[in-house]
């Protein structure tokens, strides 16, 4: 199915990308949408992953805590961070 755009500013934009690549205007609006689809992509992908993690977090601060110790105790640390 062939793309007809009839926008000024697309038109003008196609070309002057089309001028700097060096490629015609359909390789260069060819191009510009395969990189938005995948820069889009890559955002969703890592929203996801952002809110798989903050489920993750949310999760783990409801566990009870089994230790009172501190971080450093359990570790091994000292008052200067220094293990024991």
């Amino acid at each position: 199915m062939p793309l007809n755009i009839r926008n000024p500013e697309t038109e003008r934009l196609a070309e002057t990308l089309a001028k700097i690549t060096g490629e015609t205007k359909t390789q260069a609006v060819t191009q510009a949408l395969r990189e938005r689809l995948a820069r889009l992509r890559r955002e969703r992908t890592g929203r996801r992953l952002a809110d798989e993690l903050d489920q993750i977090a949310r999760d783990c601060a409801r566990l009870p805590v089994l230790d009172d110790r501190s971080a450093d105790e359990i570790l091994g640390y000292d008052e200067q961070g220094l293990p024991h």
